[in-house]
């Protein structure tokens, strides 16, 4: 589990937020090796932003990711960047 409240030189914060996407259609395509792309994808680009992801689960037609942002990062910014790469 991560840490109650995180903090900036003047301020403590706390933003988690939940994220979901789907596949057009909601289309059953998540398996096998795009479940391990898809996975160290997320890891990679969260570790480049700076965020922490406190939770994931990946199901065949969707996935789920509980994300820590920090204050200087809006969660617009952040999916749209998710999007984009």
């Amino acid at each position: 589990m991560s840490k109650t409240s995180c903090s900036l030189s003047h301020t403590k914060w706390m933003r988690k937020y939940p994220i979901i996407f789907t596949p057009k259609y909601r289309r059953k395509i998540i398996h096998y090796k795009i479940r391990r792309d898809l996975i160290e994808n997320f890891r990679h680009l969260c570790q480049y932003k700076g965020v922490e992801i406190i939770e994931g689960q990946m199901m065949p037609d969707h996935v789920h990711i509980l994300v820590l942002i920090p204050p200087k990062l809006s969660i617009f910014d952040f999916t749209g960047y998710l999007i984009n790469m």
